[in-house]
């Protein structure tokens, strides 16, 4: 039986040759401002590949959220715009700075809304934060006007769209700061880590404090921070891996646009990932909407494919959260998202072979 997995870390030699150099130097952490050589090595990469001034390399895209609110100064008191339908870490980063998430719903692309968001604006909002759900961008044009119109912070959460553009920048790049996850199941891996952007100098200078207990370069307690240190294997693995990240991301545009040329033939059945005007997806994820879903997940898995629901019940609705609040596009979509791989370890006849089975589903 096939094993096609949602996503998979994708690992050669080059991978184990560097974690091998770092540990045969002994050199695991580094408490250093700039934190250490190979942070060094895998920021610079990073940076370059954003084409932005600062990438800060941090142990957890969760941590990444944190540190971004810590130097934006969001305290208790204050209160974060987010979207439900998330990972519950979104919610869950702005409640570990003592401020209050304030849940948005969503547009007909999966991400924040603005004329949703402008309803939820109030003087104790001090930011907004977009996620990037699935690769797909969310509307930046409009959010970023808001914020600059009610003078608060931008903090892209681009866990899940490292490689996605709008209008020719990348995502993370386009707000004040922005987060990116190198968990293991990302278009890219550090095995675990994460990573702000910023071209604003100062926040730079903050951010590094934040991920190092607040040290600021001089080595003097300037302020508050925690350990978001990334240890250098991790950050070794991400050099070589970002090294990979073109040839990654064109096997998936190249499976997503065989998903749509396969199914776009019952797309009135099975509702295909919208693509925002001037935009371009990484593909993280090709999530299509399909009221059978459950059945679906069943005949793949009997086949050896691995599909998934994000998310469902949205954050509003888990006990965490427990909302009443109604945000019906939001929960309308996560009553029949479902996830297929596209992933670069599949090959062309696989996604015949799932959109052959999800057609099937229909009859």
């Amino acid at each position: 039986m096939k094993n096609i997995p949602i996503n998979k870390p994708i690992l050669d030699d080059r991978e184990m040759e560097i974690v091998e150099k770092v540990i045969s130097e002994r050199y695991f952490v580094d408490q250093s401002f700039e934190g250490g050589k190979y942070v060094m090595m895998f920021e610079g990469e990073l940076g370059s590949y954003l084409k932005a001034k600062h990438a800060i390399a941090v142990n957890s895209g969760t941590s990444a959220i944190i540190a971004a609110l810590l130097a934006a100064g969001i305290e208790r008191g204050d209160e974060v715009i987010v979207p439900s339908l998330t990972f519950i870490a979104t919610a869950n980063a702005v409640r570990a700075v003592g401020a209050r998430p304030i849940f948005a719903d969503i547009d007909e692309y999966y991400t924040l809304d603005p004329a949703e968001v402008k309803k939820k604006l109030n003087k104790r909002v001090k930011a907004i934060i977009p996620v990037h759900l699935y690769g797909h961008t969310a509307n930046m044009d409009e959010l970023n006007e808001l914020a600059n119109e009610f003078g608060i912070y931008v903090i892209e959460d681009a866990a899940q769209s490292l490689g996605s553009t709008y209008y020719g920048r990348q995502t993370s790049t386009i707000g004040d700061m922005g987060c990116i996850s190198f968990y293991s199941s990302k278009v890219i891996t550090t095995g675990e880590g994460g990573a702000i952007i910023t071209d604003n100098d100062e926040l730079a200078e903050k951010l590094k404090m934040v991920r190092n207990h607040g040290f600021d370069r001089e080595g003097v307690l300037s302020g508050y921070g925690l350990n978001f240190r990334m240890q250098q294997i991790s950050a070794a693995i991400g050099y070589e891996q970002i090294k990979k990240l073109p040839n990654f991301l064109e096997k998936r545009e190249r499976n997503a646009y065989s998903y749509i040329k396969e199914l776009e033939g019952v797309s009135d059945r099975i509702i295909l990932p919208p693509i925002r005007d001037n935009s371009k997806y990484n593909w993280y994820l090709f999530t299509v909407r399909h009221t059978k879903r459950e059945t679906v997940m069943v005949t793949l898995k009997k086949n050896g494919v691995d599909s998934r629901i994000y998310y469902d019940p949205p954050v509003h609705r888990t006990p965490t959260y427990a909302s009443q609040i109604s945000l019906p596009i939001t929960e309308m979509v996560a009553r029949d998202v479902l996830s297929l791989p596209a992933n670069p370890i599949v090959s062309e006849d696989d996604v015949v072979e799932i959109s052959q089975l999800l057609k099937q589903s229909l009859n």
